[in-house]
């Protein structure tokens, strides 16, 4: 499914992820300033490759005039369980309407699959977003040193 939306932006285009985009995933997210400081370990190593891709569900966010395809975010939606395992946006581009169509489509996508709820473990700094996209706050996931070191607060979207 090929989803276009409108941004303050500009047109903006999610489609499924392909192998080609692993390296782009990957910059964005060890790149993201969000994980920056104290979070910095979490993502210091961490790699999105083309198993990751294949096995999952995950769609990128280009913008539809951008010839070269750039990648401005994207998310992965586990389906066993269901969870929404990475969202990330350009730095960027955020506040422009991006994460809100990617998470538009996350619950497309887990509609369709027949899913009722999907799970989110937010970076604290996000949860304020996920909140305001429609996640309801279910507890705290405690700390698991060393690669995360802080609580980190537990979301679902109800999927209608």
């Amino acid at each position: 499914m090929q989803l276009r939306s409108t941004s303050m932006r500009g047109e903006i285009v999610v489609r499924r992820a392909v192998a080609r985009d692993v390296k782009r995933l990957t910059r964005l997210v060890q790149g993201s300033r969000a994980y920056g400081g104290q979070y910095a370990a979490m993502v210091a190593g961490y790699r999105v490759g083309p198993d990751y891709v294949e096995a999952h569900r995950v769609f990128v966010a280009v913008d539809a005039g951008d010839s070269a395809g750039r990648v401005l975010g994207f998310y992965s939606l586990v389906l066993v369980p269901p969870e929404l395992d990475l969202l990330f946006v350009e730095d960027g581009t955020q506040g422009r309407g991006i994460g809100r169509s990617l998470v538009e489509h996350m619950k497309s996508e887990a509609r369709a699959a027949g899913l009722d709820r999907v799970r989110v473990v937010s970076h604290p700094p996000a949860e304020g977003f996920y909140r305001s996209v429609g996640a309801l706050p279910t507890g705290t996931v405690s700390a698991n040193p060393p690669a995360v070191a802080w609580d980190r607060p537990e979301l679902e979207f109800l999927i209608q």
